[in-house]
Formats: structure tokens, sequence, C-alpha cells
């Protein structure tokens, strides 16, 4: 699985509006269930699925990123929601530091495989200090979406 095949374009947020973790975590699903990734109806459902797994592991991993992921019953296809911030938001991340991207992930809760690939996509990207300093540069949607097509070795 890569990158492109999760990430959904309209849900891309290179200015987080939201200052806290909570936020955030709200303003990328509406990103999503308005992309057409979730349905409006199960919003509430779904951000508090993310919060509760918020409240007992981070999602904050480190080195700048947190990837706050949930299975839900009402979803129908993996999603991914990137969202930057240069202020940078507190998530509690492992190493204490702020967190300036956000991957949102939603995947159906009966593909916990494809969950699981998608998560390995997010992470063998993210691994990579160049992707991460790319991603925080990214000026706009656009250029989240050619880092990504990059990523991916070049095809769309």
């Amino acid at each position: 699985m890569k990158l492109g095949d999760i990430v959904i374009r309209d849900a891309i947020a290179t200015e987080l509006s939201g200052e806290q973790r909570d936020e955030v975590i709200t303003e990328l699903v509406d990103l999503l269930i308005a992309a057409g990734a979730a349905p409006g109806e199960s919003r509430d459902a779904i951000v508090k699925a993310v919060l509760q797994r918020e409240a007992t592991n981070t999602t904050g991993f480190g080195k700048g990123v947190a990837v706050p992921h949930v299975k839900h019953k009402t979803v129908a296809k993996t999603a991914a929601a990137i969202g930057l911030s240069q202020r940078g938001i507190d998530f509690q991340s492992m190493d204490k530091q702020p967190v300036y991207s956000v991957f949102l992930l939603l995947s159906p809760d009966n593909r916990p495989e494809e969950h699981l690939q998608a998560m390995e996509a997010i992470f063998r990207n993210l691994s990579k200090e160049a992707f991460r300093r790319s991603l925080r540069q990214a000026g706009g949607a656009d250029d989240v979406c050619a880092l990504i097509d990059e990523a991916d070795g070049g095809t769309p």
C-alpha cells in the first residue's frame, strides 16, 4: 500500500486552525467527513473513538509527528487526513516535543490487515527525516500531494 492510496487530497490542512490535540483530531475527522471518507452522522462517535484511543496510548510518536488512528464500523474505506501546524501541538508525545505533522487514519473495523498496511505506509515515510522536513515546509495541498507522489515512487 502507498500513501497515495489512503491520503485524501481534500483532507489536507497545511495550516491547522486547532491548537490543542482534541481540536486537531476533530478538525481532521471533519475534513475526512467533508471529503466523503466517513458518514457525517458518525462524526461524534469517530471523534470519541479516536480520543479514547489517545487517552490510553498517545499517538505522538516523537520527531514532531503524530498518527492518531482508529478502526470504526461506519468507515467503508481506509482513508487518511494530514494536518500541519507551524505552532506545534501538544500531543503528549513520547519525546515530550510538539507535533507539527499529524496523519489521522480511519479504517473499516472489519479489515484489520488493511489498517496495518496503511499504518506501515505512513510510518515508512514518517521515519525518513527528509520526508518529515519536506512535509513541514509544504505550502499547500499541492505540495503535500507532490511529496506523497514522490514518496510513492512517482506513480499516482
